[in-house]
């Protein structure tokens, strides 16, 4: 062959499946697979997803931010900004990842999938953003914006209840108590790191305890073991 235009890239059927599930057709084929791509797969001629995990990041954290200001005009910031977190964490994002199979797609070096790369929260959330990131850069901020609204749709509506944070109002109660913050003791781990299960004890300077159990993140074991104690001071008469 001489000269030419480059050959287009065509997608693998597991990445075309994904590609539908996901609801963009990729000018820019590329920029889907390097989305995709761990950094412990990462070679010289095959980058990773970091830097599209980065501008993700700014373009889920600015559509986000603008549906809570125009879907709730009387909220104020102090409001709106733990909405915001609830929806742009990296949690939320691994959900989202989920929703539409992406762990199934994302292409891992050997330790990462001998480890469970693919349901681990961190690859996950990470993954969602760089694919978003590459919807932008593939289609222009309109797309990108549809794409988050679609996925979040729910999520953006029920964002209220879903920034409550208990260790938060835990820590509140208590000091208007005059005690100082409650104490988490990780009281038993077990299950592997990409699965770990915790059982977690909260403790309030009055003695009282209450705990929590389970598979997940740390945090999401202490938030449990908050709720649990708010849950009994509530009961009290």
């Amino acid at each position: 062959m001489t000269g030419g235009a480059a050959r287009p890239v065509r997608l693998a059927a597991d990445l075309a499946a994904f590609q539908t599930r996901l609801g963009h057709s990729f000018a820019d084929p590329d920029l889907l697979i390097r989305a995709l791509t761990h950094g412990s797969l990462s070679t010289a001629t095959r980058p990773d997803n970091q830097r599209l995990e980065f501008l993700g990041d700014r373009v889920l954290g600015l559509t986000i931010a603008e549906a809570l200001f125009t879907g709730d005009r009387r909220a104020t910031e102090g409001q709106l900004a733990p909405r915001l977190n609830a929806l742009v964490r990296g949690e939320t994002c691994a959900d989202i990842a989920r929703q539409i199979g992406l762990g199934e797609v994302l292409k891992l070096g050997r330790s990462e999938m001998m480890t469970g790369g693919r349901r681990k929260d961190a690859l996950l959330g990470d993954a969602m953003e760089a694919v978003i990131a590459a919807v932008y850069l593939d289609a222009g901020f309109a797309a990108a914006r549809a794409l988050i609204l679609r996925l979040w749709g729910d999520r953006i509506e029920g964002a209220e209840s879903a920034a409550f944070n208990p260790k938060t109002a835990l820590q509140e109660w208590a000091q208007a108590q005059g005690m100082t913050p409650p104490r988490y003791e990780i009281a038993e781990r077990a299950g592997p790191d990409h699965a770990p299960q915790f059982r977690i004890v909260v403790r309030l300077d009055d003695g009282r305890q209450a705990e929590a159990q389970g598979q997940g993140t740390k945090r999401s074991i202490e938030q449990a073991a908050a709720q649990a104690m708010l849950d009994k001071l509530h009961a009290a008469p």
